[in-house]
This record gives C-alpha cells, structure tokens and sequence, in this order.
C-alpha cells in the first residue's frame, strides 16, 4: 500500500470521525426550538420539583420555557437564559409545614382527601384564571396560539386545569408528581386500571387475597364516584362549559420497580427519578459531611419532607423517637424545623438537607421517611433502605412497593412504639438482606433505554412534530361510560338472546299445540 494511498484513507477517516462528532453535538436536524407555557396550579413543594425538572430537560435542549409557579427564583436551576418566570405566590399560596394533627386526623381519610382534593384542585383553578397574565392569554387566544407551540401543566383533582389549552387551542402536556391519578386516569387516558390486581393510588396495600380485590373495588368504586359527585355539586364556573381538552402526552413521576405493571396507552410516558440531579457534585455543606464521616457506625436520615412540620409531631411520639435514637450507636440527621428540646447528643437537626446527596453518600446506612414517591426514589437511586411511617395519599402505596422488592418496613406513626421502633431500626441495619435488595431496586431502576430527560425531550417534540400527536390518544376517550363498559352491546346481546328464546318458544308452543290437536283429531277418528 502506497504511502500516498494511506494518506488518503487517513484523511476519509478523520472527516468521518468529525461528522460524526458534529452529528453527536449537533440537534437533530427536525429539530426546531419550541415556545413552550407552562403552567403549575398546585402551589407544593414536591409538585414544583417535578414540574420544573421536567422544564429543565426542555430548556437544556434549547426550547424557551415562560412557567408560572408559586416557587420563583428558581432560574440559577436553569443554565440558559431561554427561561422566564411569572410568580403566582400571590394568589397560590405556597403549601408546606401542615401541622401533623390534621394531616394525621384528615388527610388520611379517604373520605376526605379525595373531595378535597376536587376542591383544592378547582381552587387552584380559579385563582389562575383570575390572574391578569393568563386572563389576557385567553382573551388573545389566536396570538397565544402563535406565540406558543405546547401548553405544559399539572392535573389534580378535576380537569379544570385543560381550560387554558382548550380556550387558546394549544396541544397541552400533563405532569404528574406522583404515580398515575387512578381516580383521574379515565378522564386523563381513557381508561380506568383493573382493580383485580393493581392497586388504587390511595390503597396502600398490595392486591393478592379476595379481601384486598373486594376492598380495592370498593376504593376504586368509591373515587369515582366522590369524584363525580364533588365536580357535579360544585359552583359552576366556565372551565365546565364544554369539553375538556385532552393531553396529547402523560409524563408519570412512575417507574416499574415501584408501580404495578398495568395496561397503560402509549401517551403516558414514566419518567420516575427525573428529578434526581446527576450533574450535582455530591459534595455536602462541610458540617454534615464531617457530621457523616466521623461517625463509625453509619449515619441515619430521618424526615417527613416539606408538607408536614416534625416539630408539631405529638410530644409522646417526638419522646419515642429521641428515646430510640439515644440507644443506638449511629448518628441521626433529622430534618425539624426550629430548636428541639432535650436533643439526643447523637442528633443534627436541620430545617433542611441536600437530601439526594446525603442518601448517596456511603456512610448513610437507612432512610426513615413518610413515603413521598421523590423521596421513594431517592432512596432507591441511592440503594438505602426504608423504614416507612405513611401518612396520606400515595405514601401508603409508595412504601408498600418498597416492602414488595424487600428493602422496606412500614410501620403506623400513631401506634409506634420503643420496642417496635428500635426493633425495626436495628433488622434494617444489620439484616443485610435489606441492604441487598436495595441494591438490586437500584440497579433495575437505573437501567433505562434512555434516561427520564430524555424521553421528555423525545415525546414533546414528537407531539410538536406531529401537531398535537392526537394519534397517540386512546379511541376510549371518545366513549361515553356506557359505551366503554360495553353495556348497550351486552344490552344488544340480552335482548335478541331473549327475542330469540321467545322465538324458540313460540315455535315450540305452536308446534307442540298442532301436534296435540292432530292426535286428538286422529283419535276422535278412530272412535
């Protein structure tokens, strides 16, 4: 081979590699940045997290993102300037610190929680719409429609959240901060789960026995129609004139190794963990990093997030915990707002920790936690353990799919107990099997075609590309519920397997009628 030959294949093989890095580098060529509204109506904490890491997956891919949220100055979050926000704090009051009386006395009732929900959810609305911004979005509904390409926001308790879309005439996107809304999904995909086998959102055990199929039926049963009857009975207001839009697109803060396997049209996407920062350097504020690294026997993490205040915790429960706390050798981070009195030595308390980041670390040997699905997969991203205390809506549900793959114990708050509670601190930190199983979650929930940012990306500009990508909606939602159910088609069935009995009948009848008056006639003869 001629040195002038090799010179020439030397050159064709650097181009290629060059185009291929370019390619890499480069967005796709369909690719076009997109004008992107999004609007948050639940004014949580955790609601915000998932919303804006789901904005922050666009805006990294160079979409330009005007949000409004209850939770601003978020923007440092966001490392281009293609990013607005519109402060909604003023009319959506930020919800955290609930004292845990009622949390404890009226969240967990599901008599309660699914109306209030409904409730809160139209609330929410009507202090969005009544908002000058968004009030002369939809007065300019033909400039909105070309000032922005995709309507992104969060459904709760009622579709009122569509309003906007529909008015405006924007494809429209849903987030959802926690696994799907079982009393949502067959207004949001068309379908309702099997309560055979898939547990209710709000039922926080697993669906095996006849009891638990009965019980979960009847919790199905019973969100539907609360549900129903709360948008029925409420005030009218205009976002129930019409029919709501629907969303061409369901991103579900769900993944499999938490969420039973169901059958869920090709629209809902599971982007669970999108929130977890893996740009972050790890590194802790230098008091809890020497905090956790001098501490020889491990360290233990320990809060019930921003929706319920630990310090309004009954005394006797605050007791149980310190008690504990003090007869083991490890060291405790707790989140508790303000000063805590007769502090066990081994404590640190905080109003707040880079939660992630102290999970990831090795020295942190279990999580204590109430169950929010974000903390959920933090704590299986980092393989802890988790010793559950659930206190309303998924977190029953959430921790219950823990102690399904064998890295969790759950136990009552309001009936805890010393000995209850030092016994389950104590088989989660030295029964490795607990440890073992959180490391095997870790794996199967990290191992993903793509990653959660990247299948934002993907399926919102799917929908971008194919106007509103209304291919990907479920035919079911075009249904009424009778029609779903199939009850005029069994009506149809009963009815001509009843006019076809009565044919038989008839025919059988008149037959059997000919027949005996033959035979009398003959023997009438024959006298």
């Amino acid at each position: 081979m001629s040195p002038a030959y090799r010179l020439r294949v030397l050159v064709v093989l650097v181009l290629c590699t060059a185009a291929e890095a370019m390619t890499a580098a480069s967005p796709s060529p369909r690719f076009r940045a997109a004008n992107i509204l999004a609007v948050e109506t639940v004014p949580g904490r955790s609601h915000w997290n998932f919303m804006s890491a789901v904005l922050r997956a666009l805006t990294d891919r160079g979409h330009s993102v005007v949000a409004f949220t209850s939770y601003p100055t978020q923007t440092s979050r966001f490392a281009h300037g293609n990013y607005t926000e519109v402060d909604t704090s003023g009319v959506l009051l930020q919800h955290a610190g609930e004292r845990a009386s009622r949390v404890l006395s009226d969240y967990s009732r599901l008599s309660y929680i699914v109306p209030s929900v409904v409730r809160w959810s139209r609330e929410f609305c009507d202090a969005v719409y009544d908002m000058e911004q968004i009030r002369a979005l939809m007065v300019n509904g033909a400039d909105t429609a070309a000032r922005f390409d995709l309507l992104v926001t969060e459904p709760l308790g009622s579709e009122c959240v569509a309003h906007l879309a529909a008015a405006v005439g924007l494809p429209m996107v849903y987030v959802v901060p926690t696994p799907m809304i079982t009393y949502m999904q067959p207004s949001i995909v068309g379908h309702s789960a099997n309560p055979a086998y898939v547990p209710h959102l709000l039922y926080g055990s697993a669906v095996r026995a006849f009891r638990h199929r009965l019980a979960n039926t009847a919790v199905y049963a019973y969100g539907r129609l609360v549900r129903w009857y709360a948008e029925l009975t409420a005030h009218r207001r205009p976002y129930d004139v019409g029919e709501p839009a629907k969303p061409s697109v369901v991103f579900v803060n769900s993944h499999h190794v938490t969420e039973p396997t169901m059958l869920l049209p090709p629209n809902v996407v599971h982007v669970g963990g999108i929130h977890l920062d893996r740009t972050s350097s790890g590194k802790l504020p230098t008091n809890i990093q020497e905090f956790i690294e001098n501490s020889p026997h491990g360290v233990i993490y320990f809060t019930f997030g921003s929706v319920v205040a630990m310090s309004s915790l009954p005394d006797h429960i605050q007791d149980t915990f310190k008690n504990v706390f003090r007869q083991i050798p490890q060291r405790v981070l707790w989140k508790f707002e303000g000063e805590m009195k007769d502090k066990p030595d081994n404590v640190m308390t905080g109003n707040w920790f880079p939660q992630h980041d102290v999970l990831l670390h090795p020295n942190v040997k279990l999580f204590i936690s109430h169950g929010g699905i974000s903390g959920v997969y933090e704590a299986v991203d980092a393989g802890v353990p988790v010793l559950g205390f659930p206190l309303y809506y998924d977190q029953p549900r959430n921790l219950q799919s823990l102690v399904d793959a064998g890295m969790a114990i759950t136990m009552e708050l309001l009936s805890i107990t010393e000995q209850r509670f030092l016994h389950g601190i104590r088989e989660l930190l030295y029964n490795t099997n607990y440890t073992k199983n959180a490391i095997i979650t870790a794996d199967r929930f990290k191992d993903r075609p793509m990653t959660p940012q990247e299948s934002v990306v993907y399926w919102t500009e799917y929908v971008l590309r194919h106007k509103g990508a209304h291919h990907l909606k479920s035919e079911a939602l075009n249904l009424t519920w009778y029609q779903y159910m199939l009850l005029d088609v069994i009506l149809v069935f009963v009815v001509s397997f009843l006019v076809i009995m009565y044919l038989i009948y008839k025919t059988f009848r008149y037959f059997y009628s000919f027949v005996a008056n033959y035979l009398i006639s003959v023997k009438v003869k024959q006298q």
